[in-house]
């Protein structure tokens, strides 16, 4: 079996974000096994009963500045998206329904249009535009994620990540451990190693 870094992920998250260059950066010096596992980050708060800091003024200052104080140790492009927070179901589904083929453009496009360049990618347009650079199709995109199938799948993966006691993401796991936050990728890595 090959050994691999689970990494659970929403675009929503300013962390997955940083998480997520992180790992491109890594992956120009090393070849690392990431198994990309979408959740619903909004979900898997409801779940925990966690009140996200979003919601709560002193930790979204301070999550603000966090972010920007990790982007520039990291030098990681990264600017806090004014219409913080959206909804990312759509997004989130969108990952589920794709081919795999698109799936790595996809998600750079999606956190970079975010995080990066203070884009709303809950915007029918701008997300349009996303898929139409990355090869998706379009009418094929909006007409999979409305899918109840889909819809149950990412609810499931979201619930079966809490199952597993993931409350937060990035959240990565490697050897059926825990590491919760884009801070912990270095113990990942660590055991990823082992």
């Amino acid at each position: 079996m090959t050994k691999s870094i689970n990494f659970y992920f929403d675009f929503i998250s300013p962390y997955s974000y940083l998480a997520y260059q992180k790992i491109k950066c890594l992956n120009n010096k090393r070849k690392i096994n990431i198994n990309y596992k979408p959740i619903l980050l909004g979900g898997l708060h409801k779940l925990g009963r966690i009140t996200p800091p979003a919601f709560n003024k002193h930790k979204l200052k301070n999550m603000k500045n966090d972010c920007e104080l990790v982007a520039k140790k990291n030098k990681i492009k990264f600017q806090w998206n004014i219409k913080f927070p959206i909804n990312s179901l759509y997004l989130m589904r969108g990952y589920l329904v794709i081919d795999n083929k698109f799936k790595k453009k996809y998600l750079e496009l999606c956190f970079d249009a975010y995080w990066k360049d203070n884009i709303d990618i809950s915007s029918q347009e701008n997300l349009i535009k996303i898929l139409e650079i990355s090869g998706i199709n379009k009418n094929n995109f909006f007409k999979n994620i409305k899918d109840v199938r889909i819809k149950k799948k990412l609810k499931l993966l979201t619930s079966l990540a809490f199952k597993k006691n993931i409350f937060g993401a990035p959240t990565f796991i490697v050897n059926k451990k825990i590491f919760w936050g884009q801070d912990r990728l270095d113990y990942a890595l660590d055991e990823y190693d082992s």
